[in-house]
This record gives structure tokens, sequence and C-alpha cells, in this order.
């Protein structure tokens, strides 16, 4: 076995990797881009070696920078994680002839799969069945457009070397296939360093159902069941279970020969994932394959009681494989949620920001949280936004949706938005409640899953009040006593102000939440709090202590939550937890107002960091309503920047290739008048 190993990722993958490689014994090194230098990977590590600035590819997607750090480090091998160089087989290559072992696959594995067109015919070869599409070489517009009217819309682009959802599009109708292909082109080559797609018919209503796979160097081969991926968002997985609900052996069994059969056709070395899409009427047809650690494999785990990256070291120092076939069972049913920086109600537009608290379910034999992240750390701009998996077990699948509902109510993040009020919403759906699954569920349930906004709730607005105005009086008596003069009223600078009448204090906090502004008055007397909100009063009672703990008496009813207060230069962040729920305000400060409207200023800035991949008009064109102008890439996902309004573009500030910071102005519009009635 190993005495030391390099990790050649980052965030929650490299951390997971760490965990079974020191229960085994073994000296973990770390590898860090400047934007990760505090990373949780970096601290868990024994040794942890700079190899670059944040941009990805001037980092982890730099062969020389890991191959450096592993041989300063003196590590034996390199666990490429998932992601980033896992599916490269270019590190392969390098680790060999730097008498590194990788572990994973051979390199020749890894080409035959990566390549999707070529790994297609390969499966077309040995008789496995696939979805009719165009796999070829000529990448010429006009011959995908005609392959794609021979196949039928609808039709799914896919970038031929990419993987996780980028570089894909769904085309319903022939007009909208040319402007679909330029972006999956744009998002293939900026992902993967290449352009090249394949075209397959869009099934209706598919479940994405993968198979684990594992082979050793003495020719064992096995599989660990399978995962239904089939809840997803924008192409990327956002729910994975294990096993499939649904499954019988009779099907099973063929899908679990033909994936076998796939990772022996390329002399498979590891963990492996073959995914198949499997179309109402219960046929399976190849998709692809992964020649690596998935994301979603602790699903897997918990039902099999297998450490697959245990297996991997051990495959990867010679060893056989641990178990063989009729010694792997599956107990029990396991669920998966992908915990993300995004915003569901945007499009799952990623997030940025700082963690300004993280509450996590306590870890146990039926919850596990893998992450990579801490409270206090920094959401950027340069890398995936996921913050956790949560995964759940139980004895049968009723069972471990019940604990999966639990843990989300528990899991509490604050500072950017999440998607775990989402997740939750998908767990106590109708849909995924009796399992009736396919990768169109969310759009399929957009009314269910995507609620109108709410009216911000009294018991929310009366938390985030207590929070805030007992964290006033703290810091007035924090300062009264650092004072020279603890008694001098010039060191009472709290806010409150003395009500003429009857000397009641009062203070007015201003929370608002998307288009919701709401005033509160607040008036403090010897009988406590007094809320005025639109009108009327409500007597508020309660304490909340300096880690946001809140218990509060609103008319008489008695409720807790947590409330966070974070700081910004526009006034606070409040994100109160409540009922289950997340409740993300800002408490304005009036001292800091935003000037400028963007639908009536004509400006269109950018929704968050990121790097201009397309400018689609020229200056002085006229547009309308709706037309794409702009297309920028974010957190390895591309974001299309449209017209608000008619008119005409008046200036445009970025160029191709250009970083711009969240917020900044991208595109001026002169808005058009709009037209006058004739009398």
């Amino acid at each position: 076995m190993f005495s030391s190993i390099l990790i050649a990722n980052r965030g929650e993958i490299a951390c997971r990797v760490m965990r079974t490689a020191r229960r085994m014994g073994i000296r973990c090194i770390a590898v860090y881009s400047d934007a990760d230098a505090r990373a949780l990977h970096v601290s868990m590590a024994d040794e942890a070696l700079r190899i670059g600035p944040a941009a990805a590819r001037e980092s982890y997607l730099s062969i020389d920078a890991i191959i450096d750090a592993a041989r300063r480090s003196g590590a034996q091998a390199i666990h490429p994680g998932y992601g980033f160089l896992s599916e490269n087989a270019a590190l392969a290559e390098a680790c060999a002839a730097a008498g590194l072992v990788f572990v994973g696959p051979p390199a020749s594995a890894i080409r035959a799969m990566g390549d999707k067109a070529a790994s297609k015919a390969l499966m077309d070869r040995a008789g496995v069945p696939l979805v009719p599409g165009y796999h070829g070489d000529d990448q010429d517009g006009a011959t995908l457009q005609k392959e794609a009217d021979r196949i039928g819309y609808p039709v799914l682009i896919k970038a031929s070397a990419g993987g996780g959802g980028k570089g894909m599009r769904i085309v319903a109708r022939a007009e909208e296939f040319a402007a679909a292909l330029a972006g999956c082109q744009r998002e293939a080559a900026s992902a993967f360093g290449d352009a090249r797609v394949l075209l397959e018919k869009y099934l209706e209503r598919p479940r994405h159902i993968e198979m684990q796979v594992f082979a050793d160097t003495q020719g064992n081969c096995v599989h660990l069941f399978e995962r239904d991926c089939s809840v997803q968002r924008r192409h990327q997985k956002v729910l994975e279970e294990a096993p499939a609900p649904g499954m019988r052996n009779a099907r099973r069994t063929p899908m679990a020969d033909a994936a076998i059969a796939a990772a022996r056709a390329i002399g498979y070395v590891g963990a492996g994932t073959v995914e198949f899409i499997v179309d109402a009427a219960g046929k399976f047809h190849f998709m692809e394959m992964n020649t690596r650690l998935q994301v979603e494999h602790p699903v897997t785990e918990m039902i099999t009681g297998v450490d697959l990256v245990e297996w991997q070291l051990r495959v990867a120092a010679g060893e056989p494989m641990p178990l063989p076939q009729g010694r792997i069972n599956a107990h029990g049913h396991a669920i998966e949620a992908r915990i993300y920086a995004e915003d569901p109600d945007r499009g799952f537009l990623p997030a940025t920001g700082r963690i300004t608290a993280l509450v996590t379910p306590a870890a146990s034999n039926h919850v596990r949280i893998d992450t990579g992240v801490r409270s206090g750390d920094e959401i950027s701009p340069w890398y995936d936004p996921m913050i956790a998996k949560l995964v759940v077990w139980d004895t049968d699948r009723p069972a471990a949706l019940a604990r999966l509902r639990t843990a989300l109510s528990e899991f509490h993040v604050a500072g950017p938005a999440t998607n775990i009020d989402f997740l939750a919403r998908v767990a106590n759906s109708a849909a995924f409640s009796k399992a009736d699954l396919d990768t169109g569920l969310i759009e399929r349930n957009r009314e269910e899953l995507f609620p109108d906004e709410e009216a911000l709730p009294l018991h929310a607005l009366a938390l985030a009040t207590l929070a805030q105005s007992c964290a006033l009086e703290r810091a007035t008596l924090d300062r009264a006593q650092g004072s020279a003069d603890p008694h001098s009223p010039w060191s009472l600078s709290d806010g409150w102000r003395t009500d003429g009448n009857d000397g009641d204090r009062h203070v007015s906090y201003e929370f608002s939440a998307g288009e919701q502004s709401v005033t509160v008055d607040v008036f403090h007397g010897n009988a406590g709090y007094v809320l005025e909100i639109g009108g009327t009063s409500h007597r508020l009672s309660g304490h909340s202590d300096a880690d946001g703990w809140t218990e509060a008496q609103v008319d008489g009813e008695h409720f807790s939550g947590r409330v966070v207060l974070g700081r910004g230069h526009e006034g606070g962040s409040v994100d109160v937890f409540h009922n289950a729920r997340r409740i993300r305000m800002r408490l304005q400060d009036p001292m800091h107002r935003d000037m400028a409207d963007e639908a009536v200023g004509g400006s269109l800035s950018a929704p968050m960091p990121g790097r201009v991949t397309a400018v689609l008009v020229a200056q002085g064109a006229a547009v309308t309503k709706g037309t794409p102008l702009l297309v920028m890439e974010a957190m390895k996902m591309e974001h299309t920047i449209s017209a608000h309004a008619d008119g005409r573009v008046a200036a445009i500030h970025f160029k191709v290739g250009d970083q711009v910071s969240e917020g900044v102005e991208l595109i001026s519009l002169d808005i058009a008048e709009p037209a006058v009635p004739k009398a």
C-alpha cells in the first residue's frame, strides 16, 4: 500500500479522499490555487502545495503543476477525484512517465470512453443498444443541422468530450438549432478544450439510471448495483438514490451485464460508472461511461457498506478486488441531495459570497455529510458552487425519504443563496414521494416546486426584529463598558430614538426580500417591544443570543428559530431559519440606498462574477425585449444576458474574454419610447 498520495483536486472530494486515506494510514498531500489558500482541504492535509493562480486552467487543470507538486512532496500516487483532470488520459500518461501511480483506469480506457462519439461506436459494435443519433466526425454546421432534421425533434446536442451537463442543449424546433449549436460549442470549448458535438434523439420522460462497476488488474470485474439520477436541473443531477425505485432483477441483470461488458471491452481498472437512459417502456440505452469516481458514489457506499475510495487505492496498489460479485449485497435505501450555492428562483443561477453560518444535521449511521467548506469560507466564482452532499440511509425508501426531509430542515446555511428549500420542496412533492421519476420531473412540476413569492411572514419579521434589537443592545453595552465614561449618553449610538409622547424608545427597520419591502417600527418600553407593521400593532417579547438562537412571543404565541445577521455595504443580510424554511431578507441601511434601477436606467448588469464568452449584438443595433445580447460564463455554466425592453444598443462595455465583476454594467440600452396611441 502507498505511504503517501497527492489529491489532485479541491473541495468536498479532496476532503472525502483524505478521510479514507487517513484511516488507512496514508499521508495526504493537497494542492491549492490562490483562491483556495485557506480552504478546508488544505488545512486537513499533512502537506499542501500551491500550484497556481485562481483560474482552473492555470492550476487544477495544469498537468505540469500537478506532477511537479507530486515530485516535490514525495507522493507515490495521484488520486484525481472527480472533475478537473479525473478523466484526462494525458494525466494518466504523465503519472506513468514520472514513476507515479494514477489512481484510476489506464489512459487507453479513458480515451476510449472520453470521446462520446467514439465510445458510442464502440458500444454499438459490442451490441449495447444506443439512442438514435449522429456521432460522426463532420462537424460542419450545415451537416449537423441536416442530421438533426433526419433524427427528428426534439434533439439533444451534447459535447463529445463533455460531462456534468456542460455543453448540452435540447432543441425543440429546427429554427432553434443553429443558436443552440453555437452555445454548445462555446461551452464545450471552454470547459473541455474541444468544441465537437454529437446529436441524439431526445427521449420523452426518460429515466437516468447508472451502474457502478469496479475492475482490478487481475481481470475481475463486478457491479455494485445501480443509482437513479433522474432528478436533474440544467442537465445536472440534483437528487440521486440507490437502488433505483422499481428496479427488478429482470431489468437489473441485463443492465449490469451490459455495464460489465462495456468495462471489459476497454480493459477497465478501478471505479467507473456506465450511464444508461431508460425509456418509458423500460428499454435501456447506453449514454456514456464516466471513467472516474462519481459525485453520487456515497449512495452506493451506504447500501453496500463498501468504501469505494479504499477499493480504488487497494486496486491501484496492485491488490485484488476486496469482494467477489457474490458477496456484494445491497441493504436498505439511500438518497443523496446536492446542496449548492445557487438560486433556484433565478434559473439556478450560481451564487457567490461568504458562508456566515453553517449548521448541519448530526452525522450518524443514517446521515452522512460530505463537505469541503466551513462557516466563514467564501463561495468564489472560480469553481463549482457545491457546499455539501447530504446522504441519508434507512431500511426502505419511505423511511429514507423521511430522514431526508428531516435532515434538510436541520441544514442551515446563511450567506449566499442555496437550493436547500428547493430540495425540501422536491423531497415533499407528490411525484418524488411516489417515485414518479424522469429527467423532466422538475420542469413538469414547476407549479408545485416554484410557488409564487409569499408575503414576508410575521414570525420571520418578529424573529429578525428581536435578533437585531438584542444585537444592538449587546453592542451598546459592550461600547459602554469599554468607554472611559460608560454612563455618557454619547456612547449609546444604538439607533434608538426617544418618543416625545410617552418616553418609549423606538427604531425603524426596513426589511426587504425580492420585490417586497416591509417597514417595522419597534417601540421599546418597560413591557417589552411593540411592533407596528402596516398599521397593525403586535406585542413582542423574548430573547436572542449571540449565536442567533431566538425565542419569541408575538401576541402570546410562542415560537423559535435561528437568525444570522450579516453586514454589507448596502445594509445587512438577515437569514431566518424557522419551520424548516430559510427566509432571506436584507435589513436596509438608509445611508446606502441603491440609486440605480436596472429596468429604468436601461443598463444590463452582470448577475455574478464571470467571463464574457460571446457578444451577440453590435453597438447601435435595434433590439426587442428578450433579444440575447451577451453570453457570460460563471462557475462553469453559460448565462445569457437578454434585453429587458425594446431599444437600441447604446454601448457595449466589455469584449469576449474579459473577466467581469458582479453588478458591473455590461451593456447600455437606449430604451424605446412607448408608442403614443393616435386620437
